[in-house]
């Protein structure tokens, strides 16, 4: 079992159309967010530009959760709003317009990838993924079997579990939590 944490501060950022989006992960390490070669890439973006389209990624699935602000979107030409940390799980390619300013989560999942769920907790939780993760949305301490990991307001904590070992998860305080199986 291999446990990453990755700040915020350490985060890459790029441009998008609609603002800046700051890359946390890309899997496997060899692939290229260009390329559209990734299994799966976890970000964050600032959504300065209103009305925003996004990116699409023709083959993954997104999943979207705004981190400071609800969501007034259209997807596919259907109004829909998201509040606050409400998540929003979409097909990748759909038409999708923002017409919302503010700070957003991004985890984009290949349609290749069997297994795959995003939601928050802030409970422990008993899983045995090959992938696992927690975004802080507060200063949150995380319990790891019996490691302890403090992260920052919009830190990741990841852990790569090829083993699919049992492992006992506790957040101190509300994240988002993932998990992926191949």
């Amino acid at each position: 079992m291999y446990i990453r944490l990755v700040p915020k501060k350490n985060s890459k950022a790029s441009i998008w159309s609609g603002g800046l989006t700051y890359e946390y992960m890309i899997y496997p390490k060899t692939a290229n967010y260009a390329d559209r070669d990734f299994i799966f890439r976890i970000s964050s973006a600032t959504i300065e530009k209103v009305p925003s389209v996004f990116t699409k990624f023709k083959g993954y699935y997104r999943y979207l959760a705004m981190l400071d602000n609800c969501l007034d979107i259209e997807i596919n030409k259907e109004k829909k709003v998201y509040e606050k940390y409400e998540i929003m799980k979409f097909n990748s390619d759909d038409e999708i317009t923002s017409y919302t300013k503010g700070i957003d989560f991004n985890w984009m999942v290949s349609e290749k990838v069997v297994h795959h769920k995003l939601r928050i907790t802030n409970s422990s939780q008993n899983c045995d993924a090959e992938i696992l993760f927690l975004f802080s949305l507060d200063i949150t301490t995380i319990k790891i079997n019996e490691n302890c990991y403090d992260l920052e307001p919009y830190d990741l904590l990841v852990i790569e579990n090829p083993e699919k070992e049992n492992v006992m998860l506790h957040s101190s305080n509300e994240c988002l939590y993932g998990i992926l199986d191949f």
